[in-house]
């Protein structure tokens, strides 16, 4: 596992940014796997600048999102569908039949992952799987105690997912309690994996997902049994591991 510290939220954005556009620049026919929320907002503006000044070309692309909200369609303005369109694939050339979302009102949730799975595997696996951690350190939707052996499945977001994401709501009665997430299994397939945390709130589950004993109750800590997974976290969510990992670039 590699750990990247930096000093500012906008250096972490600069820092995943540049390992995402290597990857297309090594190979343009990339497969990704993108993440939504918060912490990811700076990476894909980067990315779009990048786009626009240069043109990195992600025509070639194919996306395959982590996770989708049951119960919300992709018109619906919480959806990861309008996120995805609102921060990243408005203002880029990824073909629109090469991005995947799971779809958030299957009526046959079971056969949706299924299907998501095979679509993975039929695109010849995923190159790069960016992640967050919740403060959890769910991984996707992973809330803690789930099975590291599970694929693409349904889940039930934990209370503390919840309250977490209610202020993207009205309110949290608002915020759906069912998700379709890419599995551990899945999550562990992919060749290389980048972890993005910011803020003093994730810093606890960024030591237990480095530091910590590999259990289900900490989902994130699977990573360091990774063949290539790189944590990339400011220094307020680097603040509780020991000193010698709080600046620049270290391999654990």
């Amino acid at each position: 596992m590699r750990i990247i510290t930096t000093e500012s939220y906008d250096e972490l954005s600069m820092a995943a940014a540049s390992i995402v556009a290597g990857q297309i620049y090594l190979k343009p026919a990339s497969v990704l796997g993108l993440t939504t929320g918060s912490t990811p907002e700076g990476m894909y503006g980067k990315l779009v600048a990048v786009h626009k000044a240069i043109g990195l070309d992600f025509s070639k692309v194919t996306t395959f999102n982590l996770d989708a909200y049951l119960g919300l369609g992709a018109d619906d303005p919480q959806s990861y569908h309008h996120f995805m369109q609102k921060h990243f694939f408005d203002y880029v050339n990824v073909k629109p039949e090469n991005i995947h979302i799971p779809d958030g009102l299957a009526k046959d949730v079971t056969g949706e992952c299924r299907a998501y799975d095979a679509a993975i595997r039929a695109a010849g696996g995923i190159d790069l799987q960016l992640l967050g951690i919740g403060r959890n350190a769910h991984i996707g939707f992973n809330e803690p105690d789930v099975k590291f052996e599970a694929a693409t499945h349904k889940v039930r977001l934990d209370d503390e997912t919840i309250q977490a994401n209610a202020r993207f709501f009205e309110d949290e009665t608002a915020v759906p309690r069912y998700a379709i997430s890419m599995g551990i299994k899945t999550i562990m397939l992919a060749r290389r994996v980048v972890l993005l945390a910011s803020g003093w709130e994730k810093a606890d589950a960024v030591k237990r997902a480095v530091l910590g004993s590999v259990s289900p109750a900490t989902p994130a800590s699977i990573l360091q049994l990774h063949q290539d997974a790189t944590i990339i976290a400011d220094s307020a969510a680097a603040s509780l591991l020991p000193e010698k990992f709080q600046h620049g670039e270290h391999e654990i």
